[in-house]
């Protein structure tokens, strides 16, 4: 396995909406924790937990996304939904495949969600915050 420095979110990273700069940071710490897990070759129960912490963080991140955008009606919110739809399928499925033993969970793909993780705060992420700062939330 190819090693990989820690995932650092630094303030250029930062939505300036601390609830939100929360939550990423506590997605990191969890990608983070998944990655070490996989290094050290830990026991299938460890990357089990390690991977079921991750989806639940990711999913109760993007509820919380999703009320803030219902609350003052962000106009691009139903793409933005997409995309976490997406996102929450294929961790299902990485989850389910895991589970069934029809797949481990790898380098590669911790490699994959950090990219999407830094690809959608500095993308989609980045599109609301103005929004979203302008209509109150902090």
């Amino acid at each position: 396995m190819r090693p990989m420095p820690s995932i650092v979110l630094d303030n250029q990273l930062s939505l300036a909406i601390p609830s939100i700069d929360r939550e990423h940071r506590e997605m990191v710490a969890l990608l983070n924790q998944l990655h070490d897990a996989i290094s050290a070759g830990a026991p299938r129960s460890i990357l089990s937990n390690a991977l079921g912490q991750l989806i639940q963080s990711t999913k109760n991140h993007f509820a919380h996304e999703e009320y803030l955008f219902e609350q003052t009606t962000y106009p691009d919110a139903e793409a933005h939904r997409l995309e976490h739809v997406n996102t929450s399928a294929w961790l299902a499925e990485v989850r389910r495949k895991y589970d069934e033993g029809i797949s481990g969970i790898s380098l590669e793909t911790v490699d994959y969600l950090k990219d999407w993780f830094f690809d959608h705060i500095l993308g989609s992420d980045r599109q609301y915050s103005t929004f979203l700062r302008a209509a109150g939330i902090r």
